[in-house]
């Protein structure tokens, strides 16, 4: 540790451990609070960290960023830079999962693949909100344009892709393509789940993308209308960059990584740090992660949705997840104990 961060470690044991900011309240921890935190495997959490730590603007965040390259002891590395800070609203923690969906597709329309993925159309781009779902989709306004990016076989299961921003397309011939969000037609986002609560069809803990997948395909004429419920309509692009073994571009434009991505509400959780994540519920979890992504139904302090990876088996597994525990962020020293004091960090 150098003698500038050693006298900023000794100042800051003398300041108050708590801090109330609005209806923020930032609590600086130590790693001995941290439950697990002694049996994490830390050096693939540093690993995950170096994949995005060089984008941070910051100068901490680049100074920690820098030296987290010459190889240092991964556990010690946390320890000597950071401190643990939990930051809270008064909501409890709500953990869930994401997940990269896995469709097949053909790059030409046949009688099987017939469901097309579009590019945002420039109209779309100008005017905010544009046509909704169902409008798009029982007009020709996306026909004969060459908006088409790949068609698909199967309607629900492009409506989830819709939901989840990315995935990839499995070709005839066994190859893949990548897409990633390319806009939105400016709607808000229904929850078809909610609505099958509201409707009296399930009750709230019965709803699960599998359940909701599973109704819409038993009645498909109040299922197609079910999800024309949803007026929110997203556009793609091919993300040919990211090759298939590596995992989908989170928010920061680098892949994510299954099990240590996290995606957090960027006005409380700077993305790139790294974050403490546990996880209660029927599988519990005691991992350090890092904040590479976001959500638009990632709103809060204590909010958070896992990354589990790619295809069918990760989308179950991310579908069961809704649980709760605390997630707490690991910040530089300096910037840590700057949020006690009232200061912007």
């Amino acid at each position: 540790m150098t003698s500038a961060l050693r006298a900023l470690a000794l100042a800051a044991a003398l300041w108050p451990a708590i801090a109330v900011a609005s209806d923020l309240r930032h609590q600086v921890l130590d790693f001995s609070d941290l439950s697990g935190w002694a049996d994490d495997d830390h050096a693939a959490a540093l690993a995950v960290f170096l994949e995005t730590c060089p984008d941070m603007a910051d100068p901490d965040w680049q100074a920690l960023c820098a030296l987290a390259q010459t190889g240092p002891e991964a556990r010690t590395f946390f320890e000597l830079f950071f401190r643990p800070v939990m930051i809270s609203d008064g909501t409890p923690a709500l953990f869930t999962g994401y997940f990269e969906p896995e469709l097949r597709g053909a790059l030409r329309p046949d009688a099987r693949y017939r469901y097309p993925l579009y590019r945002m159309p420039p109209e779309a781009r100008a005017a905010n909100p544009w046509l909704t779902r169902h409008e798009i989709l029982a007009s020709d306004v996306m026909k004969g344009r060459g908006l088409e990016i790949a068609w698909v076989d199967d309607p629900v299961e492009l409506f989830f892709l819709q939901i989840q921003g990315s995935g990839r397309i499995r070709l005839p011939d066994g190859r893949m393509i990548r897409v990633g969000y390319g806009g939105s037609n400016g709607h808000p986002y229904r929850s078809i789940g909610v609505e099958l609560v509201r409707r009296g069809i399930y009750e709230a803990h019965q709803v699960s993308a599998e359940v909701i997948k599973s109704w819409v395909r038993r009645y498909p004429e109040e299922g197609e209308a079910l999800l024309f419920h949803n007026p929110s309509y997203v556009f793609f692009r091919r993300i040919d960059q990211v090759p298939p073994e590596r995992g989908p571009l989170g928010a920061m434009n680098r892949s994510v990584t299954a099990g240590r991505t996290v995606a957090v509400d960027p006005a409380h959780v700077t993305l790139g740090a790294p974050v403490w994540i546990e996880k209660e519920g029927a599988a519990p979890i005691r991992r350090l992660m890092v904040a590479q992504d976001t959500g638009s139904a990632i709103r809060g302090p204590q909010r958070a949705d896992i990354f589990f990876g790619t295809g069918a088996d990760a989308g179950r597994a991310a579908g069961r997840l809704r649980d709760p525990g605390r997630m707490v962020v690991l910040m530089p020293i300096q910037r840590a104990y700057a949020t006690l004091m009232g200061q912007d960090p």
